[in-house]
């Protein structure tokens, strides 16, 4: 997409004239391209300039000819105007006046008579290209056409008498020139041979018979018909035999060989088998079986050739000829390899611009081999320069156009195998005139006030037209000297007098101009101003020929030479290096031109560079060069031997490869020597492969065998492990019969499960591999179970209380299951709760004794060592003291994470006494338990150690980003998201990265910090009509994690506030990426004003606006006096009879309930410090802060009447969802409310809380409203506070606002909460005192007060429930069981008329 600079959409852009709103227009070609991408067409005067279509309808192909044939390349233009056509050959355009064997055709084609092609001359074989041009619009060409023509007919292989069993394949070889290929035919006895799936030719020529018959004997020809007289090969004779009597070995007539294809041309693979008897013949793709049904693109010609029309590049990959018959096997392979012609993901669209600006034409290209990308104009090829760059590899970026570069640009394309093109024309607007009004004077005193070696930065002065210069926008106009191309930079708002341009060349001497623009258009131009930027510093270039290469495992020499541009004496060189994948670079200083570093790690990849130093230090870095050292042998033994006895003459061994780091090269295999126990001296080696298993065989019958391994790479052999032994069996068990009956069964039923334990069969040489459970209500045949041969119980879960179940249990192997043992139970009632077995809770089994059991391991503890590698060590009970394994029991480590709950196990053997689990979750528990087996006997699963995985950075941006914007405030706006899929941790924190420019550097993108806990946040004083663009970053305690894919978001336009929802609503300030829709038919303005940001306004409009807004303002004033007029007389009496029933309550309500059940807070102020100190510490952690106008006096506290309870809910609802947002409201702005003060926490008082109020929902106002002589309508918390001044309580608490040095810490009142009062929660921070108190009763009375756990926090609101009203106050106090006797309550109202002169005294001081 066409753009400016970065800072261009933030600023004014008179440049565009007409196009104010939009800093470019795109386009599609054709005539209404302006018109569907809804922006105004442009136009220059009266004269409307729409981009014209003009493209291509045909464009020349590939084409392959013979020698004297006629051909012709196709094309065709389309254009408005009727387009002139030539053509280049090879680049050079063709003089087709005086050819007489090439013409023009009509339609634009090329006709080539009578080709010509030998040896020695080849005039027309070649690159044709189409070139069409109209006058005064431009220039474009199509794509290169190849035009090859075939070579002179010539074999370079010929048939050969040959003969072939019935059945059996042939092939004839008649081997061609590849152009000559589609010119071979075929002859057998002088008659033409029919081609079919049985008889085909390949495409190099030969010709394959394939189920040869009787009459496919005969004499055998080639010939090329390439024009002009038949070439014939020599004739060959094939002979039919019959079928030998003896089977013939299988061989390979033909294999297949590779290919390289191009998408949508056909590949053959060759594949004939010859031998008796006759094979058959499979193919698989990628070791794949390959079949053809289902697929029109796949064919098995007869004798099992294979064909592929239409190669996708999907089809890459290795495929296998099998052949077979019977006797033996063959199989061939060859691979297909796929390359894509050019194809445009992204085409360049059409611009409108104006002369100075940048603009950037977009074109994304797709192929293999990846394409090369060039540029056309106009039919000639755009040469890169400063002022004409590639960006992006393939995008044309354009800087300071000038009428000349206007035209059809056009992007091509190539790679090996094809190319493309595609166009976009730009159309020079030129600039909209003025309307009529005064314009600027020229801006004074320009002077560049800091000139670097890139950068400038220009002041200047405002025009003497307009000395204030408010509403006054500039643009600064800058070139090269001796360079006719003006570059423009634009101030970022108005009335700003400075501007810093950027990405400039050192030492260069540049011209600038500035302009003023109000809203009559542009002004006068300031007197040039020369500025030549500084020189750059001295510095070295690149070191050259730097190499790296390793002396030993741990040691590398890196060498380079002196920079070529040393800019002054060498002082020294530095040399970084950096283990490969790591992010900490080294470095070390050199004076040589070579250093040997020591030290390095075995087999790993290190990256080296070089920098040089001179006087002006650090010159420019050579590039990485990545050398890894020598390996070595291993340092470490392979991990977890396990041994496994399989019979009396093998055993079975697992291990895994030695720890990550210490393999110190390639693992080439692995060394296992053995010994008998009895006999260390005679140890046996056996070396394997890179797996991590081996089966020893030969060995003798009931003899103990030690075991280790060690791994191996080219440097040798590593160290071992220590010596495990395992012990062979006696004899082999029998498996020719099945398994005899278990020795006993044993059942515990329970309320809906029935634990079965039993013993194995008795004679324990007959093999078992496993045990089958049936059970059911009177019958043991309703369902089975089978469980593995060293398991001795199991629970059968999710049965019915109070059922009679019969159960049958059976020993099995691969003969068949043994006799059955029977058992019943009865499972007990849902009643009963005796005898509850708490293994049984804690383990799906429960242990049944036997007749030696192996007791389970002890004292699990599982050691975290990183963020996904826990250590499990345990003790074993059945060792001895030392704790050394000499016998042949392993240990079985099982582990799991109970999120999500129904995870599953995971199991690992080790042989000692701990084990190393890796691939673990960041930031997660796990559960580990260890059994050990010896033989065939387990123990039970040991008591569970827990451990918790090390926190990791996270490793997913945050989700569900989305930017909305606020109502009423188009230039706030709120940005919601969700917490990242992997956190891999607490998240402590988010950034929230924001810029009008997507493709800026990230450190130029402005940020804001969002504590953990939010999930939401408020940005402010936003640009309007300006697309922004925002990033989350999400944060845990090891660091960032990745960052979301990047939001759009336009702010609305400045229009009238009342507005503003339905702009929104109608997606000019929505979600997403929408961009402003102006409309077809939308005309510049010829008389109207131009905002600071772009939107006109007519003198018209806005004299109506203001006469509206005047209007507008007077009826509401007249209304709002009426209704104060009428309200304060309603109060008036309404309060009198508010008093009578306040002092009614008070004095003649009988308390139930003792006074010492409840005591209120006692407060007392300490008048030297004047401290508030509450009695009361709540046990609630919660800090909160208050966010409350207190009044200064009794006059400020408006009374409020009964009819106006709505209005004041819908004040405070509308205040919550749209102001309490406490990270970014801006509570000082708030119109029509006193000042207020925020308390710090860190001012507070540690352990103070709010005691919740159990109302959850939307708050009353004063429906409420008991005793209440005075009322702030502004007072949004609802905060409650007793006012002992009056004999009546206020509705409203007026909670004190403490500036942070103020000494008024916190303090805590009594207040009765409504019953069933309500709150809407304020967005987006969750409120602290609607949390429902699940033990208490409705009406309990509660008590506020400020407090902090000692963190520092920002200040945050606090709502407060409104007392209710007369009546349900009465029958509040009336149920309570816990209330103040009239005495108490009569000194603490005392108490609090004190407290409050105190308060009045500290807010208004």
């Amino acid at each position: 997409m066409a753009a400016g600079r970065a800072r261009r959409p933030l600023g004014p852009l008179w440049l565009l004239g007409p196009l104010r709103l939009g800093l470019l227009l795109l386009g599609q070609p054709g005539p209404a391209a302006a018109s569907r991408s809804g922006s105004p067409s442009p136009r220059t005067g009266s004269v409307v300039r729409t981009f014209t279509p003009f493209h291509f309808l045909v464009e020349p192909m590939d084409i392959l000819s013979v020698r004297g044939a006629s051909v012709i390349m196709n094309c065709s233009a389309y254009c408005e105007t009727s387009p002139k056509i030539e053509w280049k050959k090879d680049g050079t355009l063709l003089n087709l006046v005086s050819d007489d064997r090439r013409q023009l055709l009509p339609d634009g084609s090329l006709l080539i008579n009578s080709v010509v092609h030998s040896k020695h001359n080849k005039p027309d074989e070649g690159y044709y290209q189409c070139v069409a041009t109209v006058e005064s619009l431009g220039t474009i060409v199509s794509r290169t056409a190849k035009l090859t023509v075939a070579g002179l007919p010539r074999f370079t292989s010929q048939p050969e008498s040959s003969s072939v069993y019935k059945g059996n394949s042939a092939i004839l070889n008649c081997e061609v020139n590849v152009d000559l290929a589609p010119f071979v035919r075929w002859e057998q006895d002088r008659q033409p041979v029919f081609l079919d799936d049985r008889v085909f030719k390949l495409p190099s020529g030969a010709l394959i018979i394939s189920n040869a018959t009787d009459t496919d004997g005969g004499v055998y020809r080639c010939i090329i018909e390439s024009g002009g007289t038949p070439k014939y090969s020599d004739e060959a004779e094939l002979k039919i035999l019959p079928d030998p009597e003896e089977p013939q070995s299988l061989v390979f007539a033909r294999q297949p060989s590779s290919l390289t294809k191009v998408t949508g041309q056909s590949a053959v693979f060759p594949c004939v088998a010859v031998g008796f008897p006759t094979p058959y013949v499979r193919w698989t793709r990628n070791e794949e079986e390959l079949t053809t049904e289902g697929s029109e693109r796949f064919l098995f010609l007869a004798g099992g050739s294979l064909v592929i029309s239409e190669v996708m590049e999907e089809d890459v990959g290795m495929y296998t000829c099998i052949a077979d018959n019977g006797n033996e096997t063959i199989e061939a392979q060859a691979e297909l390899a796929v390359q894509v012609p050019p194809e445009f993901l992204k085409r360049p669209a059409n611009i409108y611009a104006h002369e100075s600006m940048d603009i950037v034409f977009e074109c994304e290209v797709t192929g293999k081999p990846t394409p090369t990308v060039k540029w056309v104009k106009n039919g000639d090829m755009v040469i890169p320069s400063d002022y004409f760059k590639i960006v992006k590899e393939h995008n044309l970026q354009v800087l300071g156009l000038v009428k000349s570069d206007e035209g059809f640009y056009q992007c091509i394309a190539e790679n090996d195998v094809g190319n493309a093109q595609a166009g976009a024309q730009l159309i020079i607007l030129d600039l909209a005139p003025a309307t009529t009004g005064p314009l600027p004077s020229a801006p004074r005193d320009v002077v560049a006030t800091l000139v670097s070696t890139r950068f400038i930065r220009l002041t200047w002065r405002t025009p003497v037209s307009d000395p204030q210069g408010d509403n006054l926008t500039y643009s600064i106009f800058y070139t090269k000297e001796g360079i006719n191309r003006e570059r423009v930079e634009n101030t970022s708002r108005p009335g700003e007098t400075q501007v810093m341009i950027q990405n400039l060349m050192p030492e260069t001497v540049y011209v600038f101009r500035v302009v003023a623009q109000n809203k009559h258009g542009p002004g006068e131009s300031s007197a040039p101003l020369k500025v030549a930027t500084q020189p750059e510093v001295q510095l070295p270039g690149p070191a050259p020929n730097i190499r790296a290469y390793a002396n030993s495992p741990t040691s590398v020499t890196v060498t380079w030479e002196t920079p070529l541009s040393g800019n002054g004496e060498i002082q020294n060189y530095k040399l970084y290096y950096m283990e490969k994948g790591q992010d900490s670079e080294q470095d070390v200083d050199v004076a040589g031109l070579s250093y040997t570093i020591n030290g390095l790690k075995k087999y790993t990849e290190y990256s080296f560079r070089v920098v040089a130093y001179n006087k002006h230090g650090p010159g420019v870095s050579t590039q990485d060069v990545v050398v890894r050292t020598l390996s070595d042998v291993p340092s470490a033994p392979p991990q977890n031997l396990t041994l496994e006895v399989r019979n009396s003459k093998s055993i079975m061994l697992h291990w895994q490869p030695p720890p990550a780091g210490t393999h110190s090269g390639q693992i080439t295999g692995y060394k296992i020597r053995y010994r008998k126990v009895s006999r260390k001296s005679d140890v046996t080696e056996s070396i394997g492969g890179t797996q991590l298993f081996q089966l020893i065989e030969g060995l003798e019958r009931g003899t103990e065998y030690s075991f280790r391994v060690a791994a191996l790479t080219v440097n040798g052999t590593g160290p071992a492990t220590d010596w495990i032994s395992a012990e062979t069996f006696e004899s082999d068990l029998d498996e020719t019969r099945v398994p005899e009956v278990p020795s006993s069964l044993h059942v515990r039923p329970l309320v809906t499960s029935i634990v079965v334990s039993w013993t194995p069969p008795e004679n324990q040489n007959i093999v078992v591999r496993g045990y089958a459970i049936g059970y059911g209500i009177g019958s043991p045949h309703a369902q089975t179970i089978k469980v593995d041969y060293k398991q001795r119980y199991y629970t059968i879960e999710n049965l019915d209380p109070s059922s009679h179940y019969v159960i049958t249990l059976k020993a099995f192997n691969n003969v068949g299951e043994g006799i059955p043992l029977y058992e019943s139970a009865v499972t007990r009632p849902h009643s009963d709760t005796s005898e509850v077995d708490l293994f049984v809770i804690n383990a799906p089994y429960t242990p049944v004794p036997d007749p030696s059991p192996m007791m389970p391991p002890v004292g699990v503890q599982a050691s975290i060592l990183s963020h996904d590698t826990i250590r499990i060590t345990w003790a074993d009970n059945s060792l001895p003291k030392n704790q050394k394994i000499t016998d042949a029991r392993y240990y079985t480590v099982r582990w799991k994470t109970n999120i999500p709950a129904n995870t599953k196990y995971k199991t690992a053997n080790a042989t000692t006494l701990s084990y190393l689990v890796t691939g673990l979750k960041p930031n997660t528990l796990y559960e580990f338990s260890v059994m050990v087996t010896k033989g065939r006997r387990s123990s039970t699963w040991s008591m569970t150690a827990h451990g918790t995985t090390f926190e990791l950075v996270p490793t997913s941006p945050p989700k569900d980003v989305t930017v909305v914007s606020k109502e009423g405030k188009p230039r706030t706006i709120i940005v919601n998201w969700q917490p990242p899929s992997e956190a891999n941790g607490k998240i402590t924190g988010y950034i929230i990265y924001y810029s009008t420019d997507v493709n800026a550097e990230i450190h130029d993108w402005v940020i804001e910090p969002v504590v953990g806990n939010r999930l939401t946040h408020q940005i402010q004083e936003l640009t309007l009509d300006t697309p922004y663009y925002f990033k989350i970053q999400a944060r845990n305690s090891k660091g960032m994690g990745p960052m979301s894919e990047a939001v759009q978001f336009r702010t609305p336009k400045a229009e009238s506030s009342d507005k503003m929802p339905n702009d929104q609503a109608s997606g000019s300030a929505g979600k997403g990426s929408r961009p402003v829709d102006i409309g077809p038919d939308y005309k510049p303005p010829l008389g109207g004003s131009n905002s600071p940001h772009g939107s006109p306004t007519s003198p018209l409009d806005s004299n109506m606006l203001l006469v509206i807004i005047v209007s507008v303002g007077v009826i509401t004033i007249v209304i709002v006096v009426i209704v104060a007029v009428f309200c304060t007389r309603r109060t008036t009496s309404h309060q009198k009879k508010k008093r009578a029933a306040c002092k009614s309550v008070n004095g003649s309500h009988k308390y139930k309930g003792n006074s010492k059940d409840v005591k209120p807070p006692d407060l007392w102020i300490h008048h030297e410090r004047l401290e508030l100190k509450p009695i009361d510490k709540s046990p609630d952690p919660n800090p909160i802060m208050t966010d409350t106008p207190i009044p200064r006096n009794s006059q400020d506290i408006t009374p409020v009447d009964n009819s106006m309870d709505s209005n004041i809910h819908q004040r405070r609802n509308s205040y919550r969802g749209h102001e309490s947002e406490d990270s970014m409201s801006t509570l000082a702005g708030r119109r029509g409310m006193r000042p207020k003060m925020m308390m710090p926490f860190d001012s507070q008082p540690p352990q103070q809380s709010v005691r919740n109020t159990p109302s959850t929902d939307t708050m009353p106002a004063s429906s409420s409203q008991t005793c209440a002589d005075h009322q702030d309508p502004e007072s949004t918390t609802g905060a409650y506070l007793a006012n002992a001044q009056e004999e009546d309580s206020a509705q409203n608490l007026p909670t004190a606002h403490v500036r942070p040095s103020h000494p008024l810490k916190s303090f805590a009142v009594p207040a009765v909460p409504p019953a069933g009062s309500t709150y809407d929660p304020a967005l987006p921070s969750t409120p602290l005192l609607t949390q429902q108190a699940p033990n208490h009763p409705v009406h309990s009375v509660k008590t506020a007060s400020i407090g902090t756990l000692g963190r520092t926090r920002p200040p945050m609101p606090v709502v407060v429930p409104s007392a209710p009203d007369v009546q349900e106050t009465t029958r509040m106090l009336e149920d309570s069981e816990s209330n103040y006797e009239p005495d108490e309550l009569t000194k603490e109202m005392a108490h609090l008329e004190g407290l409050m002169k105190d308060l009045n005294a500290i807010t208004t001081a």
